[in-house]
């Protein structure tokens, strides 16, 4: 046998092992991933501008090797190739993947949300383990397919939410499960987003597409449409319903990251638009949201009511009064400037106190009210704390690759079956925007469908156009 592929039999291996190690397990010996012995892993990274660049940077940093670079604007593309000189370019991830083949141990996806699941279940398909960026997938079907993929074939995942490296969102974790707040019914989480153009619907026009951009890439799945110049590329389609998720699937994988690992938020019963301007010409998001989820009861903790707020749209007073002084200024100000860029902010109310995060991350976090919880002591560790000293996204990137070379024995956190189910839940909020205001959409998780308003249901997945289709798995291999 090769030395190559004694390599990637020890990575199957590895792989297998650790597919199915869930986020709380306990910590294990680990090492600097650059000193691996199996060092000579390598990497093709789909996407490779504005947050592409850095997954790019931050994987090569732990010793992977960078063996391909896919972007469909040719000047991004050659503006990372500089970095990377060695590294063939592509501007199709379907050609590099098809190209590359058994040169690749590990994928990167940092394109926009309508492209995740078409380059990461092919790659899956490939047995490439996977880092992807948040959210999973632009819709509820794909998340549910790149977790079923992903226990499928047994590749190692993580999503791109770098909170979940924070060991203050895991300290926040340990003490809500604690019970140091009592039983939690109440979550409200409100976010600054969107920064993007939402609420005007389609620009008109057409603009000739530039020679440096493949404009059928840029599209894949989606229904093909004109280019339009600064109309899509390169930020502003998280506001189109085509191609992005919106405020609500841009950072509640982030903010709502701490609650819902902490309460087990899966699968909510129901939701209900209860701010709703509706999806403007079927075209792009409102510009501002407020949205209600219920959750049942699960696992001995009482059913629980989650509230999301955007676009300005902030909790009640009775709960931001709650706050501490120092952000209380912060929300007078954005109600004084309310065109200007305001607060994020996570509450989570017991019936002992509250838990309350004015960090995007989870990464830092408040026990209210102060004066009850002076000289709290922190509860017994239950969740593994990552070893390596960088930035959340170092981190997180860290994690991801040292469980690829079998070094970190609890496995990555934000793994596609974690981060699927978060994907899942936070997305069913978007089917809300579809009906009118104030419409109670009851969701079924089993049969991913509503029941009682069957209009929603053709928004839980889509058809793919030509050539992009995507690969269904074998098997129902997740609940």
């Amino acid at each position: 046998m090769t030395q190559e592929n004694n390599r990637r039999k020890f990575l199957a291996q590895s792989a297998a092992l650790t597919a199915g190690v869930g986020y709380w397990a306990g910590t294990g010996n680990v090492s600097r991933g650059q000193d691996s012995a199996l060092s000579g892993l390598s990497a093709a990274c789909i996407g490779v501008g504005g947050k592409g660049s850095s997954d790019t940077s931050h994987i090569a940093e732990q010793g992977v090797n960078i063996v391909g670079l896919c972007d469909v604007d040719r000047k991004t593309l050659d503006k990372k190739s500089r970095e990377f000189p060695s590294a063939a370019k592509f501007d199709d991830f379907r050609e590099m993947l098809d190209r590359l083949g058994d040169k690749v141990d590990i994928i990167t996806c940092s394109t926009p949300d309508h492209t995740h699941a078409a380059a990461c279940i092919k790659a899956m398909r490939m047995g490439k383990h996977i880092y992807c960026q948040k959210p999973m997938t632009w819709s509820i079907r794909e998340a549910r397919m790149m977790r079923e993929t992903a226990a499928e074939m047994g590749v190692v995942t993580q999503m791109g939410n770098q909170g979940t490296s924070e060991d203050g969102l895991r300290e926040a974790v340990e003490v809500i499960q604690s019970g140091a707040i009592g039983d939690v019914a109440e979550v409200h989480i409100w976010s600054n987003r969107p920064i993007w153009p939402q609420g005007a619907g389609r620009p008109a026009g057409e603009d000739p597409v530039p020679d440096s951009l493949n404009w059928d890439a840029w599209i894949g799945p989606a229904p093909m449409r004109p280019f339009v110049e600064g109309a899509y590329h390169s930020f502003k389609w998280r506001g189109f319903v085509d191609f992005g998720t919106g405020a609500l699937g841009d950072m509640a994988c982030h903010t709502t990251n701490m609650p819902v690992m902490a309460l087990k938020l899966w699968d909510p019963i129901a939701v209900t638009a209860v701010h709703n301007p509706g999806i403007v010409n079927g075209e792009q998001y409102p510009a501002s949201s407020q949205l209600l989820f219920e959750f049942p009861e699960r696992e001995g903790l009482p059913a629980c009511k989650f509230t999301w707020y955007d676009g300005g749209k902030l909790p009640p007073d009775e709960i931001l009064s709650q706050l501490p002084s120092r952000f209380q200024r912060r929300i007078a100000q954005q109600k004084a400037n309310p065109g200007e860029r305001g607060t994020s902010g996570a509450v989570v109310v017991g019936s002992k106190g509250m838990v309350f995060s004015q960090s995007d991350y989870g990464a830092d976090y408040d026990l209210l009210p102060g004066d009850k919880f002076d000289g709290f002591e922190l509860p017994k560790q239950t969740l593994p704390r990552i070893p390596y000293k960088a930035s959340n996204d170092e981190r997180h990137k860290w994690e991801f690759v040292s469980t690829v070379k079998g070094e970190y024995e609890p496995g990555t956190m934000s793994n596609f079956d974690y981060a699927g189910r978060l994907t899942e839940t936070i997305l069913v909020g978007n089917l809300a925007m579809r009906a009118g205001e104030g419409q109670r959409i009851e969701w079924d998780a089993k049969k991913l469908m509503s029941p009682n308003v069957a209009a929603v249901n053709e928004f839980v997945g889509r058809e793919y156009r030509s050539g992009w289709e995507i690969e269904e798995p074998s098997t129902a291999a997740v609940n």
